[in-house]
């Protein structure tokens, strides 16, 4: 479909700190892991930038013309406070404070997170893979490796992570651009050693655990990743994704293990890749203070989710990005833009698929190539999609074709997202849409009627309840955003 010789995917590979040109291990496929959310609470907009990268990914590797077979995990069990095997399951920790079970919040926050995704038309992808559907599976796993590569102490079974190559040369916790959290716990032979299964405490019995060689207890977070990727893509598959968070410890722990089982210094994936971290300066990210930024604040703000879909696209994926509401608002200002442009061209055309032959759109599709080839730099797409919105004079079924190119990367929904979509309620109003076009109907009525002073009444009213009008506009009003 693509001219991939001429311009090849180039991804940049964490562990080899290199731009490498993407090379499947099965010709024409394309097979990627990406780690998961810890179903403990809700997901804020930080960790959302992570799977709006992910789906960045696939989308360009589909449109490339490789068959994608993506994997996302679901982590419900296993994860601790820490990082770094510190501290309490997030799950039975989650499950105490609210008095359910550890069950129940799984799936509780795993459906809020799978309606984010929906939110943000992030495509589904070939499996969502659920941790505790694969413990006796991880159990299999870790007994292979115990023997040669792990050793057990009172609290579980460690990895010993002077047996295998290179340990954590993917981390930069040793240089200026990273920092390690690894936990001193009573028994490890090394500081950087990790936890298989860890047992469930004399005296204490985990609504979430199950019987071992080790003991009765529970799998450790970074068994999971390596357990299920292989089960699903193979011991060796081409590209693993996650937040950069996961570069020090989480990935790290996964080769180590990978090596081990495998019996080889690979690491598991072909390319490690890494989204860079969402700063909020107010220090709203975290879920720690328990008010921390999701996706639902935003829409009861009034915000289209998939504006932040295009914030998030209007940075490199590596590149830190810095939220504030006005960038924010920005964003959804030019996906009206952008949606009025496609609008625009739906309008013109006959509504066939066309073949691109004009020489300017072939010219814009190469240089889209272009662009979303060099480690899918999105944020070079969004003004050559804009440059093609703002060609009047040429075919318009070539150029509805060529925004479809578009949209099948960007993933902003342009062929069905109308201007009136991104008109969102926000949680304050005091009024609804029924009674606003009343009202505007009453209000041309004054005018017409030439009783001006009641027509700017109803504005006032309008205006007072968050609406603002738009003479001259077929859209007639659109909630007003505060920030």
């Amino acid at each position: 479909m693509n001219d991939n010789a001429k311009h090849p995917l180039k991804l940049f590979n964490s562990l080899t700190r290199e731009l490498e040109i993407f090379t499947p291990v099965h010709p024409g496929e394309a097979r990627v892991y990406t780690c998961g959310p810890t179903v403990y609470n809700y997901q804020h907009i930080g960790n959302m930038r992570a799977y709006i990268f992910a789906d960045l990914l696939g989308r360009t590797l589909s449109w490339k013309g490789y068959q994608l077979t993506h994997i996302i995990n679901i982590t419900d069990v296993g994860h601790l406070t820490s990082d770094a095997d510190a501290g309490d399951d997030k799950m039975e920790k989650a499950a105490a404070k609210a008095g359910k079970s550890a069950w129940d919040i799984a799936k509780y926050y795993t459906d809020a997170y799978w309606l984010d995704i929906d939110r943000l038309n992030i495509r589904q992808p070939a499996k969502w893979s659920i941790a505790t559907d694969h413990v006796e599976e991880m159990i299999e796993f870790a007994k292979k490796i115990a023997d040669k590569h792990c050793y057990e102490c009172e609290t579980g079974l460690y990895f010993d992570t002077t047996t295998v190559p290179d340990y954590g040369a993917l981390a930069r916790a040793n240089t200026d651009e990273g920092e390690g959290r690894i936990e001193t716990v009573e028994g490890k032979r090394n500081q950087n050693d990790f936890a298989i299964w860890r047992k469930t405490p004399p005296g204490e019995t985990r609504q979430m655990e199950w019987d071992s060689p080790w003991g009765k207890g529970a799998p450790g977070w970074h068994l999971e990743c390596s357990q299920m990727s292989m089960k699903y893509l193979g011991e060796t598959f081409d590209i693993h994704t996650g937040g950069i968070d996961h570069r020090e410890i989480h990935h790290p722990n996964e080769i180590a293990q990978n090596q081990a089982h495998n019996c080889s210094a690979h690491s598991g994936a072909n390319i490690w890749m890494h989204n860079n971290f969402l700063i909020d300066r107010a220090g709203k990210m975290s879920k720690s203070s328990g008010d921390f930024l999701r996706l639902q604040v935003l829409i009861d703000r009034g915000i289209h989710p998939l504006a932040y879909r295009l914030m998030c696209l209007q940075a490199h994926y590596r590149s830190e990005l810095e939220f504030t509401w006005e960038n924010l608002v920005a964003a959804l200002t030019r996906l009206k833009r952008i949606v009025m442009g496609v609008g625009k061209q739906r309008a013109k055309a006959a509504g066939n698929q066309a073949v691109i032959e004009h020489p300017r759109l072939v010219q814009i599709r190469q240089q889209l190539n272009e662009a979303i080839s060099d480690d899918l730099n999105s944020s070079k797409c969004l003004p050559l999609l804009e440059d093609l919105l703002a060609q009047k004079k040429l075919p318009a079924d070539q150029c509805l074709s060529l925004i479809a190119e578009f949209d099948h990367i960007l993933g902003l929904d342009l062929l069905a997202l109308k201007r009136s979509d991104l008109r969102v309620r926000s949680k304050d109003a005091t009024i609804d849409e029924t009674d606003i076009e009343q009202k505007i109907d009453q209000r041309q009525q004054a005018k017409s009627d030439k009783d001006f002073a009641l027509a700017d009444a109803i504005r006032n009213e309008l205006t007072a309840q968050g609406v603002d009008l738009m003479d001259g506009d077929p859209l007639r009003w659109e909630w007003r955003i505060e920030i």
